[in-house]
C-alpha cells in the first residue's frame, strides 16, 4: 500500500469507499472482507502487529496491536467495519464526498469515523517518546445484525491472547461522550396458523391474517402497556410490533401470518425472559379460542444491555482524559445497543465513545462534522497516551 493517509480525513474517505452492508442485508457473503484487507496491509505498513481472528469461512476480525512493555497495562479499542442498508439514499454511499466541513456516505458516522480515528490516533501514538499503555484495535465484523464478529471474539479469542485488556473502548457516534450503559435488544417473530381455501368458500378455512390482529390487539394492550422498567441512563423500557407478512395471494384465505417485535432491553432487566412474559398473554388468545394457533420463534437478534456499573477506576481514567481536554466528562446513557455488552461476564470494563452524532447515523444523507473527526482521533491519542492505566 503506498498511500499514506496523513489525515484521518483522508483515511475515512477510502474506508467508506468500500461497500460493507451487513451481509444479511445485501446477502453479500462476507461483506467486510475487502475493508479487513484493506486496513490489514495499511496497518503493517505502519508497523503494527495484525491478526486474523476467523469468524466465518473466510470473513475475519483484525487485531492491531502495538506492544510497547511486557510491564504496560492494554487498553483495547473497537470498531465494526459492517453498516446498515444503502436503499434510499439521498447521496452516494461510497463516494465520502466533503461539502461544507461534512463528510458523507454510508458507514461515515456509523461507524467507519472510529475506525479511522483509532488508527490515525495509533499511528500518531506510536512516535510517542515515553509511551505509557500498550494498545490494540479490533475491527469486527456483522454488529449491525447479528453481532457475530464481537461475540466469537470474546468467546473464542479472548481468553486466548497472552493478554487481558485493562479496558475496553466501543467506537460509536456518541460526540466523544462517555456511555457508560446502554440498552439491549430482543427482535423475534410471532406467528399464527391457519387453514387455506379458496375465497369463495371462506367458511372453509381459517384466516391466519384475522388470528394475527387478535394477537398485535393483545400484545399492544395487555404487554407493551405494562412494560415499567426504567433506567436513570437509558430510560424507560419500549416494544414495538413492526413488520407483518401474511398470506400468499387474493384469492386465497391465508393459512399463515406472521410480525417481527422489536423490544428494547433497558439495564437491570433479563433479555432472556422477554419471550416468556409475552406468552401467558398469547395463552389467554388460545384459551378463549381453541382453533387459535399461534406461537412465537426463538429470537433473530438478543442482545444485552450494558450495565451502568463500571468499573470506577476505567471511568476515572477516562473522565480525566476528557477533562484534561476540556470536553464534557460525565458519563452518560444510550438507547440503543453496542457491541459493549459483549463484554459482560467478562470482568474488563467497557464504556462506548466515539466520534459523530447518532442522529446522522443510518439516515438517507449520512455524514460526520470532520470537526468532531478531529476530537476523536484527539480523544483516542490522548487516551493511549495517559498514565494511570490499572491492570
Amino acid at each position: 500500500m503506498k498511500r499514506k493517509f496523513d489525515s484521518s480525513q483522508d483515511l475515512l474517505q477510502a474506508m467508506v469507499s468500500f461497500d460493507t452492508v451487513n451481509s444479511h442485508i445485501s446477502g453479500k457473503a462476507d461483506a467486510e472482507l475487502e475493508l479487513s484487507i484493506f486496513l490489514e496491509s495499511y496497518a503493517q505498513n505502519l508497523g503494527f502487529t495484525t491478526r486474523r481472528l476467523p469468524v466465518t469461512a473466510n470473513g475475519f476480525n483484525l487485531l492491531v496491536s502495538h506492544q510497547v512493555s511486557d510491564q504496560a497495562p492494554w487498553l483495547l479499542f473497537e470498531s465494526h467495519l459492517d453498516t446498515v442498508s444503502v436503499a434510499g439514499m439521498t447521496i452516494d454511499p461510497f463516494a465520502g464526498e466533503i461539502r461544507q466541513e461534512r463528510l458523507y456516505g454510508r458507514g461515515a458516522c456509523d461507524t467507519k469515523a472510529s475506525g479511522t480515528a483509532m488508527l490515525q490516533a495509533l499511528k500518531r501514538y506510536s512516535f510517542t517518546p515515553d509511551p505509557a499503555n500498550n494498545v490494540a484495535i479490533l475491527y469486527t465484523l456483522d454488529e449491525e445484525v447479528s453481532k457475530i464478529g464481537i461475540t466469537t471474539f470474546v468467546d473464542n479469542n479472548l481468553p486466548f491472547l497472552g493478554w487481558t485488556p485493562a479496558g475496553v473502548i466501543v467506537g460509536e457516534p456518541t460526540q466523544s461522550r462517555l456511555v457508560v450503559a446502554h440498552n439491549g435488544a430482543v427482535r423475534w417473530r410471532i406467528r399464527t396458523r391457519g387453514i387455506a381455501a379458496h375465497s369463495s368458500l371462506p367458511s372453509r378455512g381459517q384466516s391466519a391474517i384475522s388470528m394475527m390482529v387478535q394477537v398485535v390487539q393483545a400484545v399492544e394492550t395487555n404487554y407493551i402497556p405494562n412494560l415499567g422498567a426504567t433506567c436513570p441512563l437509558t430510560g424507560e423500557a419500549q416494544c414495538s410490533i413492526n413488520l407483518i407478512q401474511g398470506g400468499s395471494q387474493i384469492n386465497i384465505i391465508p393459512e399463515s401470518c406472521e410480525i417481527q417485535i422489536d423490544r428494547r432491553v433497558v439495564p437491570g432487566e433479563d433479555q432472556e425472559q422477554v419471550l416468556s412474559a409475552v406468552e401467558p398473554v398469547l395463552d389467554r388468545l388460545r384459551s378463549a379460542d381453541p382453533e387459535m394457533i399461534v406461537e412465537q420463534v426463538a429470537p433473530d437478534v438478543s442482545c444485552a444491555p450494558l450495565s451502568p456499573d463500571q468499573d470506577p477506576r476505567f471511568v476515572a481514567f477516562i473522565q480525566q482524559t476528557l477533562n484534561r481536554l476540556g470536553l464534557p466528562h460525565q458519563p452518560v446513557g444510550a438507547g440503543y445497543g453496542t457491541d459493549a455488552s459483549s463484554f459482560n461476564g467478562t470482568g474488563i470494563p467497557v464504556v462506548v465513545m466515539g466520534p459523530g452524532d447518532v442522529a446522522q447515523a443510518h439516515t438517507h444523507d449520512e455524514w460526520i462534522d470532520l470537526q468532531q473527526l478531529a476530537q476523536g482521533e484527539e480523544v483516542y491519542f490522548s487516551l493511549m497516551s495517559s498514565t494511570g492505566l490499572t491492570m
